[in-house]
């Protein structure tokens, strides 16, 4: 019986709960108050239960009317973003969560020329270290730092980055070789995937004990640096306005032994690959970050592997 049950009925209880009254329900809906209570009265009968306490000018819901009335909210809300999502009237929108330092220090600087250049698209941007799963349909795609966790999503890698230490100019003066790393300042990153100890390594040394400012988000270490509060280990990448401007250099850039990997990967469910909004914005940041990748081609799909991996933030 429910499965024949008119979905008209429930956008009627859906409305009589939330303004307290068929009368109102009636004019929300452009029905006359009998067609509203006639709803009303036969999807009790079908759920055989009182949906709503009545007298003569309210109707209040009753406990199980309440309950009802929290999962159909939540039907319709999922109703609304389903066709906002497929719809091709008005303009395109792209909902993406990022990394906060990629957010911060590489993407958002760069949004205003995608959309000079994409006019019809608009961006819903949310920074944060959380995963997107995706179950919600909150958002279409995520740029996240280090390996995804989640299954069956597309992974797109956005290029090696390079890690690298840097500090002010005038600091810079005093560093000429790695070893002169030794008695610096050395701000950390606890949550960053290359610490200074795998950088000492790579250049042949012991990493000395931790002595700086310790930082959980890449920008702020690198804010930190440009302040002169010591040296950075961090990404060109994400620290290239910086090293553009010339408030941060990199001293050991032709006598160190630099780190690369892949930082930041773009993660996407496979059933939105093709909206026209996402499909965009991914051709544009490949392109921005000199990464020659098809995603409808090339871009790997996240397994058991990738799963079982922690996620560091960025």
């Amino acid at each position: 019986m429910l499965q024949h049950l008119p979905l008209s009925y429930l956008r009627v209880f859906e409305a009589a709960g939330r303004t307290g009254s068929f009368r109102a329900a009636a004019l929300v809906l452009n029905l006359t108050p009998s067609a509203v209570s006639h709803a009303i009265r036969k999807l009790e009968q079908v759920l055989g239960i009182p949906l709503f306490e009545r007298d003569s000018r309210h109707a209040h819901l009753t406990y199980e009317g309440e309950v009802l009335m929290r999962h159909v909210n939540r039907a319709f809300d999922e109703l609304r973003r389903g066709m906002e999502v497929v719809s091709t009237r008005g303009p395109k929108l792209l909902r993406l969560h990022c990394a906060p330092s990629f957010a911060a220090q590489w993407l958002t600087p760069r949004l205003p020329g995608f959309l000079e250049r994409n006019p019809g698209i608009e961006v819903r941007l949310a920074a944060g270290t959380d995963y997107t799963r995706f179950n919600s349909d909150e958002f279409d795609a995520d740029v996240v730092y280090g390996p995804p966790r989640v299954e069956g999503l597309v992974v797109v890698p956005l290029g090696e980055e390079t890690i690298a230490p840097m500090c002010t100019p005038k600091l810079a003066e005093t560093i000429t070789t790695p070893s002169d790393l030794l008695d610096q300042v050395l701000i950390q990153s606890d949550t960053k995937q290359i610490q200074w100890s795998d950088w000492f390594a790579a250049n042949g040394l012991t990493a000395p004990p931790p002595n700086g400012s310790r930082f959980d988000r890449s920008f702020l270490a690198i804010a930190a640096a440009a302040r002169g509060l010591g040296v950075a280990l961090e990404s060109t990448l994400l620290a290239e306005d910086e090293l553009a401007s010339g408030r941060l250099v990199m001293p050991l850039a032709q006598t160190a032994t630099p780190i690369r990997y892949v930082g930041h990967n773009l993660v996407f469910p496979r059933y939105v690959r093709l909206r026209h909004p996402l499909r965009t914005f991914s051709e544009w940041l490949l392109a921005e970050l000199g990464v020659q990748t098809d995603i409808s081609l090339n871009a790997a799909e996240t397994g058991a592997s990738h799963a079982a991996r922690g996620r560091v933030s960025g």
